[in-house]
C-alpha cells in the first residue's frame, strides 16, 4: 500500500516575525517543484495567524506545537484547540518527548490532547519515543507500544492523526538509530495499530523524527514504514529542509 509522506517541521522555540518570510519561501518551492508529499511547518503559537494568512491556498499547512485539553477557561498562559484552529493551524503536535519530560505530560493527558484536536477537526501528532536507558536495555518496543495504546484515542483514523517516533536519545542530538532499529520499531507500531485498527492500521503515516537532517534524510525515508519525517532544527533552514523534501 502507498501512502503518501508528511514531512513536518517543528519550530519549537524558535523564529519570530521576520520568519513568515521563510515560511513563504518554502510555499514558493512547493509551487515550482513537483514534492510528493503533505508539507506543514508548527511554528510557535504567535506566528501561527500571520504564517497561515500568508500562505493560504498554497501548498503548505500551518501546525501547532501544544494545546489544552480544555476550550476554555482559567488556564492562564495555555492555548485551546478552538483557538489554535481560529488562528489557522491544521494540525497540533501532541506529547513531544519535551513536553512529557519537562512538563510530566503522561499518556493519558496525550490521549486527551489527541482527543481535543480531533473534536475540532484538525490532525492530531502524536509522538511517542524511548530514553537512552530504555534504549539501552532494550526496551524500545515496549515502550512505543504502550505509549501508542494509551496515547491514541478511539476516534483516531489515518485521516485526522499521524504518529511520530522520536527516540528522546536522539532529538537534538545529531545521532539516529541504526536503520535496523528503525525499521524493527516502526514495524512493530505498524503491527499495533493494525491490532487497534484491524481495517485501517496499516493506513496510518507514522514519521520518524530525531535528528533528521539533509544529510540523512534520504536513506530514512526509504525505509520500510517510514511515511515521513518531523524534522526539528533542519526546518528552521531553507536550504536544509528543501533538500529533505528533495529526497522524499
Amino acid at each position: 500500500m502507498s501512502i503518501r509522506p508528511a514531512i513536518i517541521g517543528n519550530w519549537k522555540m524558535n523564529g519570530s516575525g521576520k520568519d513568515v518570510k521563510l515560511v513563504c519561501r518554502f510555499a514558493d518551492f512547493l509551487d515550482k517543484q513537483k514534492i510528493a508529499a503533505d508539507v506543514m511547518i508548527c511554528p510557535p503559537s504567535t506566528l501561527i495567524d500571520r504564517m497561515g494568512e500568508a500562505i493560504k491556498g498554497l501548498k503548505i499547512k500551518i501546525g501547532a506545537q501544544n494545546c489544552h485539553i480544555e476550550p476554555s477557561g482559567a488556564f492562564t498562559g495555555d492555548v485551546s484547540v478552538p483557538m489554535l484552529k481560529d488562528a489557522g493551524a491544521k494540525a497540533v503536535i501532541v506529547g513531544h518527548s519535551e513536553r512529557r519530560t519537562e512538563y510530566g505530560e503522561t499518556d493519558k493527558q496525550v490521549c486527551q490532547k489527541a482527543q481535543a484536536v480531533i473534536g475540532q477537526g484538525l490532525q492530531a501528532i502524536i509522538c511517542l519515543g524511548e530514553t537512552r536507558q530504555q534504549f539501552n536495555k532494550g526496551q524500545t518496543l515496549q515502550v512505543v507500544g504502550r505509549q501508542l495504546r494509551e496515547s491514541l484515542p478511539s476516534t483516531a483514523t489515518p485521516q485526522n492523526t499521524l504518529i511520530a517516533y522520536e527516540p528522546v536519545w536522539a532529538i537534538g542530538s545529531g545521532r539516529t538509530p541504526k536503520p535496523a532499529d528503525i525499521i524493527r520499531t516502526h514495524a512493530h507500531l505498524r503491527k499495533t495499530l493494525l491490532k487497534l485498527h484491524p481495517k485501517s492500521g496499516a493506513k496510518f503515516k507514522i514519521l520518524y523524527g530525531g535528528s533528521v537532517s539533509a544529510a540523512n534524510a534520504a536513506d530514512i525515508l526509504a525505509l520500510e514504514n517510514v511515511n515521513g519525517a518531523l524534522v526539528g532544527g533542519a526546518s528552521l533552514s531553507f536550504r536544509d529542509f528543501t533538500t529533505i523534501l528533495k529526497s522524499i
